[in-house]
């Protein structure tokens, strides 16, 4: 008997190693089509004028990770570099590449002339 539940344990163990990788895989396959986005806002009308930046993880079920965004010539002087960390011309990262978690967004204000910003690479965690 007890040879037995050896047996079951092995193979439920052995099937758990092939079908866990899968279902992981699956998670991040899944969240391909919900890359993380970027919405601008103008949220003051003075001169210069001042813009809301929004960065969402727009995955329902995994973290994304390195989102680096196109972000021209914007000056790191304008945000905080924990939020927007200028890393090259035109390659900005968000939250210093921490994880933003599923559907998590963040955000952050500055006041110049508009750059336009969008995600050039991100990771997502489940992957």
């Amino acid at each position: 008997m007890k040879m037995q539940k050896q047996r079951v344990l092995t193979f439920l163990l052995f099937t758990a190693s092939l079908t866990f990788p899968s279902l992981i895989h699956s998670l991040g396959a899944k969240c391909a089509a919900n890359a993380p986005s970027v919405q601008q806002t103008q949220v003051g009308n003075g001169y210069p004028p001042k813009f809301m930046v929004e960065v969402q993880n727009n995955c329902p079920m995994c973290p994304v990770i390195n989102i680096h965004l196109k972000c021209g010539g914007f000056p790191q002087a304008l945000v905080n570099p924990r939020l927007l960390k200028v890393v090259a011309p035109d390659d900005c990262v968000v939250n210093g590449g921490l994880p933003l978690s599923p559907l998590q967004e963040i955000s952050f204000n500055y006041s110049h002339q508009k750059f336009l910003m969008h995600p050039s690479s991100w990771s997502f965690q489940c992957e």
